[in-house]
Parts: C-alpha cells; structure tokens; sequence
C-alpha cells in the first residue's frame, strides 16, 4: 500500500511540477492576448461577412478563400465547428466551402497557432497553419467533386434560401484596434533582437528573499513566473467577479480585471534568469506598453459601452470554455509521460517514416483532446521522442478525426461523404507530415 501511495505522490508531482511549469512560462504573452482577440472577433465581425461568401451564388474563388479564413475570424474550436458546419451546410452552403471550413475551423484558431508556436516551436506552428488551408481548400474542392451530381440537385433547391444574402458592415476602428491586438501577440511572441535585448536590469534580491529563491528554485520557477501564477489567481477572482454580469455594465472588479490582466502581459515581457531575481527590461516590455496605450485610446474615442461588454463577454466565454481544460491537459500530459515509456513512442513515431506519420494520425484520432489541449499532449510526444513530421501529423488530424466528429458528421453527412472526408484528411496528414519531415531534415 505504501508504494502504491508513493508511486501514486510521484505522478501527482510530475503532474503539478508540469502545471507550475506552463503558468509561469511565458506562453502567457501568447495566451493572453489570443483570448482576447478571439473575444474581438467573435464580439466585433459579424458571421454575415464570412457567411455572405459561402452560398452557392458565390464563385469558388470568393467562397472557398472566405471559408478558409472563416474559421480564424470565428476562432471556433473542434467540438464548436460541427454544429457551424451542419448550419451553414444545410442552408445552402456548397458541400466544398462548408468542408474546407469544417477542416480549417479548429486548425488555423488563432489560440491553437500561437500557442503551438510558443510551446512547440514556430516551424510546426507554420506548418499548421499553412498547410491546413490548403488542405482545407483541397479537400474541399475534392469532396465537391465526388459528389457534385448530389450537389447540383441540393443547390437548385437551396438557391431560394436567404441566409447568404444578409450584409454586414464593420467600422474602421475595428480593423484598427485587430491590428494593435495582433501586434500585441506578435510582439510577445517573435523572439527578435529587437524585442529580446535587454536594455537594463534590474536587481530584485535582497536578503529577506533568500528563503523563498530557494523554495522557488526547488520548484523550478523563477520569481517573475511566480509573480505570474499569483496574478493568474488574482485575474481568475476578479473576472469572476466583474466578467459574469458584464452586460449589467462595468463595475468595480470588473475594472481591477481589466487593469489586471494589461499588468500581467507588462510583467510578463521582461527576462528573468531562472533564480537570479534579476528582471532584464527589453525591447518587448516598451512594445507591449505602448501598444497597450494605443489600444486604449483607440478604445476610448471610437467604441461604446455595449461594444466593450459584448467584447469582453465573449472572452470570457472562451476562457471558461477553454481555459480550465487546458489546465487539466497540462496535468494530465505530465502525468502520461512519466507513465508512458518513452521507447513506445520513439518506436513508433520516433523516425519520419510513412507509418510513423499515420501513426501520428491515428493519435489524433483515438487521443482526442479540446483545442489547445492538444498542444501540452503534443509537446509531451516530443519530450518523449517523436519525431516532428508525425507530430505535425498528429496536430493535423487530431481536431478533424475525432471518434465523436466522425460520428456527428455521419449523422450529418451520410456514411459514403463521412467515409470519403476521413479518408482524404488521414491521407493528406499523413503525407504532410512525411513531406514536413523530410524538409526538416534537408534543411533543419
């Protein structure tokens, strides 16, 4: 019984350790400013613009683009995407733009990419990116091929429908305002001269914190990732507070919240040396300030109470939607790879092989995780040693091929279509990953 409990205290440790370790990185710089801009978007562009784009009066070469990018202004998630793709699809959209959004949906989210980049590196991230759209756009055109003589009957019974003729108009300032978001994301994110140069350092130890660097040292953190889990926590009351009724208007804790969490992506740009107490201040901390500024003024004169609270209340759906199951990912990822060995893995994916890649495939299939969720699992491969052309086969399929969407898509689809989509995205994942893997090690 005793080393049932030890055994059982080392996963928990391993699990814990893994957690701490993802709170204090500096992933934040990723997550936080992509959950805001998913609450933009989704708060700010009407789904009438991507819409609009879709319906079968639409060329393929306005329709096809527009479903490919619909999914990154919608900033949906695996299991949000199928309910989208049985709406759209049934009122009148051509089977091969509604695919292509199915399929690009969940994988070009913004959370996924700019998470995949910090955690895993910039090249899979890329890869995800671009080679989800264009495996969007080719799936699409090829399952509205297969099935073209079943499509020319629908669309001549869907051409009444007026769901697709709806206009929508945004204001300028809302490009603007996703403009400085996105330079706010890019500026914590890019690893540049530009933003990493210290310019000054500023020497935090002093005798009263010796105790707590060594307790922080045998945790792994360093003082500023532990100033971040607090403010995490600090955030997490605050938005619960002030974010639940926003739409009854601000108030006070919904302020501090707001205050909050601009002051975390502030902490979390400057350098620390693990254990050093030494902040260097870079080129990445004056960014974020003064885009965090330009932000506010645009805010202040061109967007109106309603606005802001819509803004906010989506992003806090989308934090309780997302974020307490990426925790538990985090969790559980420590978790596996101390229980999995690692010979499994670099046996069967450790080489850039075509098994290796459907390998990867077929994890995604049967280790289904929620968006972002996927990514610590992903990183815990590759700590474990898989290779990176069936890791970048596994982020593929994963969002598309799961035991649940294949089994909603066929009470949607039809077995024959199901069938048919399954098959090309195992195929195209499969040799994508190959293809990935081959480039990384001619170039890599």
């Amino acid at each position: 019984m005793g080393d049932i409990m030890i055994y059982a205290g080392n996963l928990f440790a391993a699990g814990w350790l893994s957690l701490l370790d993802y709170l204090a990185a500096h992933v934040l710089l990723c997550l936080v400013p992509a959950f805001i801009i998913a609450g933009f978007m989704s708060a700010m562009i009407p789904k009438e613009i991507i819409t609009r784009y879709l319906g079968p009066k639409a060329s393929k070469w306005i329709s096809y683009p527009a479903a490919a990018l619909g999914g990154f202004i919608l900033a949906v998630c695996s299991c949000t995407i199928l309910p989208l793709f049985a709406g759209i699809w049934k009122r009148g959209a051509g089977l091969g733009p509604a695919v292509t959004f199915l399929f690009v949906g969940p994988a070009i989210n913004i959370l996924a990419i700019t998470y995949t980049a910090a955690a895993i590196g910039h090249d899979i991230a890329l890869a995800r990116l671009g080679l989800s759209i264009l495996f969007g756009i080719l799936i699409g055109l090829l399952m509205a091929w297969f099935f073209r003589k079943d499509e020319a009957v629908r669309m001549e019974e869907m051409k009444q429908s007026t769901m697709f003729d709806k206009k929508a108009t945004v204001k300028p300032a809302v490009w603007a305002l996703f403009l400085l978001l996105i330079a706010m994301l890019l500026a914590g994110t890019l690893k540049v001269s530009l933003f990493t140069g210290v310019f000054y350092s500023l020497d935090l130890s002093t005798s009263g914190l010796a105790n707590l660097a060594g307790m922080l040292n045998g945790l792994g953190l360093s003082f500023q990732g532990f100033v971040l889990i607090l403010m995490l926590v600090v955030i997490g009351f605050f938005s619960w507070k002030g974010f639940e009724n926003i739409h009854e208007g601000f108030n006070g804790w919904s302020i501090a919240a707001v205050l909050t969490i601009a002051l975390t992506i502030l902490v979390a740009a400057p350098e620390e040396l693990l254990g050093s107490f030494v902040i260097g201040l870079n080129g990445r901390l004056l960014a974020e300030l003064l885009l965090i500024i330009a932000a506010g003024v645009v805010i202040k004169r061109s967007f109106v109470i309603e606005e802001l609270t819509n803004w906010i209340w989506e992003t806090w759906k989308f934090i309780k939607q997302i974020f307490p199951l990426l925790i538990i990912g985090v969790f559980a990822a420590g978790i596996v790879k101390e229980l999995i060995p690692a010979t499994w893995v670099q046996t069967l994916a450790g080489s850039n092989t075509l098994f290796a890649n459907f390998i990867g495939v077929t994890f995604g299939v049967f280790m289904y995780f929620p968006t972002l969720v996927e990514v610590p699992i992903a990183k815990m491969f590759l700590e474990l040693g898989m290779a990176r052309g069936p890791l970048l086969a596994y982020l593929l399929a994963d969002p598309e091929l799961s035991i649940q969407s294949i089994l909603v898509l066929n009470g949607v689809m039809g077995k024959k279509k199901t069938g048919v989509y399954v098959a090309l995205v195992a195929v195209m994942s499969t040799l994508a990953g190959y293809l990935f893997g081959v480039l990384i090690g001619l170039f890599g």
